[in-house]
């Protein structure tokens, strides 16, 4: 026991008082930021996240809210309602999460490989040449007429209309 000198009154010292206020904070802060992220999700992947349907709603409600102040009050709510989660929930809807951002990264790296793969066939014929040698079904004419416009457009800094044409072209031949 302590003394405490204002009053000399005594006071127990706990020694396992649990987390601080101060981690306490911090844990209810990560809470609200997987919230928000969880907010910013599509409605069709929020359906697949773990967790109890009232929070669902609640977060399914934050694109409704339109004014600055009542976002950031909705947000403390869903951080409040997140507190009441276990451990092993927040495990799962951070698994699930990783899961969907992770389709999202595949997406991403496919649509860079297009890229990459128009700017090849705009920079030399050699790439077009091996690509007629893949694909020999493909409208061959309508894809060389696409590349020339694409230089064109290029050197007299035109809007990239066939630059974009290429692309669509690329992703719906699956390459």
């Amino acid at each position: 026991m302590h003394v405490n000198e204002k009053n000399r009154t005594p006071k127990k010292v706990d020694l396992d008082e649990g987390p601080s206020k101060s981690e306490l904070k911090r844990l209810m802060t990560e809470r609200q930021k997987l919230a928000e992220v969880l907010a910013a999700l599509s409605s069709d992947a929020l359906k697949t996240i773990p967790m109890d349907e009232a929070i669902k709603a609640a977060i399914a409600e934050t694109n409704k809210i339109k004014s600055f102040e009542a976002i950031r009050r909705h947000k403390q709510y869903l951080g409040k309602l997140m507190r009441f989660l276990d451990e092993e929930e927040l495990d799962a809807i951070q698994k699930r999460l990783d899961a969907i951002q992770g389709v999202s990264k595949a997406e991403t790296a496919k649509l860079h490989h297009l890229e990459s793969y128009r700017d090849r066939l705009i920079a030399n014929d050699e790439t077009f040449t091996k690509m007629i040698e893949q694909y020999p079904d493909m409208d061959i004419q309508n894809m060389r007429t696409l590349i020339r416009n694409a230089r064109k457009e290029k050197e007299t800094n035109k809007p990239p209309k066939a630059y974009r044409e290429i692309f669509r072209v690329l992703k719906d031949m699956g390459i």
